[in-house]
């Protein structure tokens, strides 16, 4: 069995989400998100590409539906006993929701107040129908166990700090590999590597790596350079450790940085500080937006900035390595002392063809916030 936290720490989530599935007045919460499924039992798998539920009931009850290539997934990867894993018949024109229902069946809660997770990439509007029409009377409870995981336990908050030490080692390592000359492939390779090399995960999405032009992009994007003499080059990454993410974000100027470079990097820096400053346990997201904002807005770079400045950070799966919510002008979610969020000071300047971007992942104290990461903010010239 591979599991990456003891007995007692599972033991406290199930009864949290036995709790709350009580306190949501549900029979049962059918589960489509792997980010639920890791951090409720350790089963850990891409196979929620296909159809997969993990039913926990208001008794505690807790059953896995999947396919037969993740049996041994799940005996291997989680907390789960033989008897709480069922496979869905595979064959052609398989409907997987009924299969679903004969558990729910056999559990009696088939006919009750059923909960289910629709915001995730582990139902597909396929399966979403398909479910709906076996179940009809199906209510979303998207942030029902989302919301548990916002705040990490003591054991959580170490494995974000291994990811955000990884984090730290790609960085050394792209900055290695980086000058006039260099193969984009090579950097992304030494950073790719470092986290491999020192016990990390594939990310939740792909590493964002850009030069030239790319620089302005903030999306992976499919094809190799290699870097001019006088170059700019975005990077966007994090270390994953048992699946726990540090995010990180940089653009690394090749040659020498202009007057304009530098004014970019001064507002970035200004900005990710007074976001720190506004991470209060108690006060609203949005108020660390307005911080950003309002810097580069100061700065004359309001046409350069994006709508968000950053989001949560967790156990979380393909496509994103982002963990909702994030921080957008409004949001009225309290911030709570023990999550951990990625702030990413992003200037992308069309007209002027230039990239500035600064970011790092903290942990929220009962005070402000502590930088998980221990790289400085100084601009980086190679």
């Amino acid at each position: 069995m591979t599991l990456h936290f003891d007995a007692a720490e599972y033991s406290a989530r199930h009864a949290r989400a036995t709790q709350a599935v009580q306190d949501a007045e549900l029979d049962a919460l059918i589960m489509f998100a792997p980010e639920s499924h890791f951090w409720l039992c350790g089963y850990d798998t891409f196979g929620f590409a296909m159809f997969q539920a993990l039913v926990l009931t208001a008794n505690g009850d807790l059953h896995l539906l999947t396919r037969l290539p993740d049996l041994r997934q799940a005996r291997l990867t989680s907390t789960l006993s033989e008897d709480q894993i069922h496979i869905w018949t595979e064959v052609e024109r398989a409907t997987p929701a009924q299969d679903l229902v004969k558990l729910l069946q056999k559990l009696n809660v088939a006919n009750s107040r059923l909960g289910f997770e629709s915001q995730t990439a582990g139902l597909t509007d396929f399966n979403g129908q398909m479910l709906r029409a076996a179940l009809p009377n199906l209510q979303d409870h998207s942030d029902l166990i989302r919301a548990l995981r916002r705040v990490k336990s003591p054991a959580e908050i170490e494995m974000h700090r291994k990811a955000a030490a990884l984090s730290d080692d790609a960085m050394d390592a792209g900055l290695a590999a980086t000058h006039a000359g260099a193969f984009e492939g090579d950097v992304l390779a030494a950073m790719q590597g470092a986290v491999f090399k020192g016990g990390g995960d594939y990310a939740g999405n792909e590493f964002i790596l850009g030069s030239g032009p790319g620089a302005l992009l903030c999306r992976y994007y499919s094809g190799r350079r290699h870097l001019d003499a006088q170059d700019q080059m975005t990077w966007e990454w994090s270390g994953a450790y048992a699946r726990y993410h540090a995010a990180m974000m940089r653009t690394v100027v090749i040659g020498q940085a202009n007057d304009a470079q530098n004014r970019m990097h001064a507002a970035a820096q200004e900005a990710i500080e007074a976001c720190e400053a506004a991470t209060r346990p108690g006060d609203p997201m949005g108020n660390v937006y307005d911080a950003h904002a309002r810097v580069f807005d100061a700065h004359g770079l309001s046409h350069a900035k994006l709508q968000a400045c950053g989001y949560g950070m967790g156990a979380v799966y393909n496509p994103v390595w982002v963990d909702f919510p994030m921080f957008y002008e409004g949001n009225p979610l309290l911030m709570q002392a023990g999550q951990v969020f990625f702030y990413h000071m992003i200037l992308m300047d069309s007209e002027a063809g230039l990239a500035m971007c600064l970011g790092h992942s903290v942990l929220v104290t009962e005070t402000g916030v502590e930088r998980l990461s221990r790289q400085p903010l100084d601009m980086l010239i190679q």
